[in-house]
């Protein structure tokens, strides 16, 4: 078979970039797979991709983060590599920043029918459970109408794929009901790759508060910097850090340069940038808490995953969508009330005068990535598209 993957892929930095690499890599050597091809966006330098080539891959940039024309590019590519099969990794701003191109980019999966291709969608995020306004998508209600009028119709289309696969199971009986397909099934999230653990010393010489990711609409770094500095005055021999590891969302361009000025008087604040594949793992080890300072959630989440794989405590906000995931995924954390930086402070504090307590969430969502691996992941795939192709 000659399984193609319609995704970005280190060192694009697109979304889904990271998850894109730890899924594509676990189907190398599967039985039945002769050749992976990964149809991935244009950088600056393409060359820069070879620093990630890996044996039994191919690395194609075939089409360009906000073009109109992506998803005839990808057609393109398709045919011509005589492909047998695709599986897309998608969200939906994967072609674009902008809404048109966002929105053309989703076509490509019919593309891949027209060719004659059985095709798996992996759709990490659903409009139906999203908050348009906090993600900066749309600053009215009209405007929410309209996008998720809009968001419809690109499941619609999205739906055209052989199967459409869902992260959360919530997410799948919301597609069913609405839509009524049966084309649709659960394909989790999977765990990362497994490093050694590596514990926490039993005397922390720094409290190290992590967010990772693309900040400014439903993740802003002001609660977490604010919660640093009641602890500070809460633990006064404690030595207290935060690290912001990451960049703006695409569409607040300019968030974090402003949050910096805003916090310059804090000396121990890190702002990391964009964190290349090979420093994610340091980032994790040098923390002491992740957190996630979000408004609203958009599906499963691979932070989620990351801090599980390095056996790292949660401290999450109480959403009802995000709280489903945890505990449908086994993770555990301690809850602050979103955008409360008194309550996040109380949720970290909690744990640093329980240390049996965060060392057992640090367990159990160790165990809880020990669950589902990327490479199981796989052969689920494999599974539905040897069932689609019989």
């Amino acid at each position: 078979m000659r399984l193609a993957f319609v995704s970005p892929f280190p060192p694009s930095k697109v979304t889904l970039n990271e998850y894109g690499y730890h899924f594509i890599k676990s189907f190398i050597g599967k039985p039945g797979v002769d050749e992976i091809i990964i149809l991935t966006n244009h950088l600056e330098d393409n060359s820069a991709y070879e620093e990630y080539d890996m044996r039994g891959i191919k690395i194609i940039p075939c089409w360009r983060f906000n073009d109109w024309f992506s998803f005839w590019d990808i057609r393109k590519e398709l045919k011509s590599q005589k492909i047998d099969n695709v599986i897309f990794n998608l969200q939906f701003m994967t072609f674009g920043e902008d809404k048109i191109p966002a929105a053309l980019g989703l076509l490509s999966p019919l593309m891949a029918k027209w060719l004659g291709m059985k095709s798996i969608v992996l759709l990490h995020n659903i409009t139906e459970t999203v908050d348009l306004e906090s993600i900066g998508m749309a600053n009215n209600k009209l405007k929410s109408g309209l996008y998720l009028w809009i968001g419809t119709q690109l499941t619609r289309l999205l739906l055209q794929a052989d199967l459409l696969g869902l992260t959360i199971s919530k997410y799948v009986d919301i597609i069913k009901s609405k839509y009524k397909v049966n084309n649709v099934a659960l394909l989790p999230h999977g765990n990362f790759e497994l490093p050694e653990r590596e514990l926490l010393p039993e005397i922390l010489p720094e409290i190290n508060l992590m967010a990772f990711g693309k900040f400014g609409t439903y993740k802003k770094v002001e609660v977490m910097l604010d919660a640093v500095k009641i602890l500070e005055k809460r633990f006064p021999n404690e030595k207290f850090k935060a690290t912001v590891a990451g960049t703006d969302n695409p569409n607040v361009k300019g968030y974090l340069d402003g949050v910096e000025k805003q916090y310059s008087d804090m000396p121990n604040v890190e702002f990391t940038g964009y964190v290349k594949e090979e420093d994610v793992e340091r980032i994790f080890k040098d923390s002491t808490f992740i957190i996630f300072p979000y408004t609203t959630t958009t599906g499963s989440s691979g932070i989620l995953h990351q801090a599980g794989s390095y056996a790292r405590a949660c401290i999450l906000p109480k959403i009802d969508d995000l709280e489903r995931v945890v505990d449908e995924e086994g993770y555990g954390g301690a809850y602050f009330i979103p955008e409360d930086a008194q309550s996040m402070a109380n949720a970290v504090a909690e744990l640093i005068e329980n240390p049996a307590k965060r060392l057992e969430l640090e367990d159990q969502n160790y165990k809880a990535a020990e669950g589902l691996q990327m490479t199981q992941l796989a052969d689920m795939y494999l599974d539905h598209l040897k069932k689609l192709n019989a």
